[in-house]
């Protein structure tokens, strides 16, 4: 019931604006009009605070129906869940209230700002700093690659607090786009997802209360790789939608079009294609629920299920999309057809929430 509804709602809310989301580059405003109206734009924010208390495979089924029809807006539940998750996980009662009510209302988006210029798979190296001042921190620094930056209301930050401890010296604070001193750069010119905007956050003497820390001093570190265990799921997630909508496009495709007299569809070499594409997918979806079951309950062995679902989910999409513009022929080259997009989306899904090389050397640390 919620895959269909979902679905519904996707093609007749969000489909129709996705080349044009693509093609202007421009924030999806359309898609989150739809989610927010129908309370599926953080579904898994818990009840107490307003929201639909979604667990996480429910929370992985409306990300990939959304990612079927448009990666970019896909990452509007989806970073909801990776920018608020550290405040879910270790953040106070109160700062839970504050923050998680106006999310779960639509009155606000969450980014997570963790990687750097010159901190990405070794995101302990950051530079940014939060210097404590009476009873407020003061933050510096610049904090690139942030998924949504300049649309979304609040930040999780991770800053560094004791520069002696390495990752044991690094905490997280929400920090406020109207906070004075937080401003964003030029959105990035990129290959794909062009409709969910990416920017720098400049922090520039960005002066905050102390108890907008989450969880105790030193502590921010180990939260954002927690937060990363649950929430490359949420990749996994995007990546199968895209993968399935390419194929959804692709069967459709071959039995309209006709060469030797008869659709391509019957021919053995596009059929064995088909066949290796939907069989991986499947594959994919197995793996991405199952971590995100193990990812409800907490079992021990969460972070391998999440680096293991969103890296063989994130490749698959790539073989599947790649198959899928050349089972087009030359019209999936063009963008008057949609694969050669998703072909384009699904290329980030390998590399954000840490690269499939990253994931590889997680799963080899933490084998079952």
């Amino acid at each position: 019931m919620l895959r269909d509804a979902i679905r519904s709602l996707a093609e007749a809310k969000i489909a129709p604006y996705a080349a044009a989301v693509d093609e202007d580059a421009r924030f999806p405003q359309e898609a989150l009009e739809a989610l927010v109206a129908n309370d599926l734009h953080a579904v898994h924010v818990p009840e107490e605070y307003g929201g639909a208390g979604a667990d996480a495979l429910a929370t992985v089924i409306v990300i990939e129906e959304v990612a079927r029809v448009c990666a970019s807006s896909s990452l509007i539940p989806a970073v909801n869940k990776l920018g608020s998750l550290p405040v879910i996980l270790s953040g106070s009662e109160e700062l839970k209230k504050k923050y998680m009510t106006p999310l779960a209302k639509g009155d606000g988006m969450f980014s997570y700002c963790l990687s750097e210029p010159d901190a990405g798979s070794d995101a302990a190296g950051m530079k940014t700093k939060a210097v404590r001042d009476g009873d407020h921190y003061v933050l510096n620094g610049v904090k690139r690659w942030i998924t949504n930056a300049g649309v979304s209301d609040y930040y999780t930050v991770m800053a560094v607090t004791d520069p002696t401890k390495r990752s044991k010296g690094i905490s997280a604070f929400v920090v406020e786009r109207s906070d004075e001193g937080v401003s964003f750069g030029a959105p990035e010119k990129k290959l794909g997802i062009k409709g969910s905007p990416t920017r720098e956050v400049y922090l520039d003497n960005v002066r905050i209360p102390a108890d907008r820390m989450i969880g105790e001093e030193g502590t921010g570190f180990a939260t954002a790789m927690q937060t990363l265990d649950h929430t490359r799921i949420t990749i996994a997630a995007q990546a199968l939608g895209i993968a399935q909508g390419a194929l959804d496009y692709a069967k459709g495709y071959v039995q309209e079009r006709k060469q030797f007299g008869k659709p391509i569809a019957d021919f053995q070499g596009i059929q064995f294609m088909l066949a290796d594409m939907a069989m991986k997918i499947s594959a994919a979806r197995a793996l991405t629920y199952q971590a995100a079951a193990a990812s409800e309950r907490g079992d021990a062995d969460l972070t391998y299920q999440g680096a293991a679902a969103k890296c063989f989910a994130s490749d698959v999409a790539m073989e599947v999309t790649t198959d899928a513009v050349q089972l087009l022929g030359g019209y999936g080259y063009t963008r008057d057809y949609p694969v050669e997009r998703m072909m384009r989306d699904a290329k980030i899904t390998q590399i954000y929430e840490g690269t499939n090389q990253v994931q590889r050397i997680v799963m080899a640390r933490n084998l079952p």
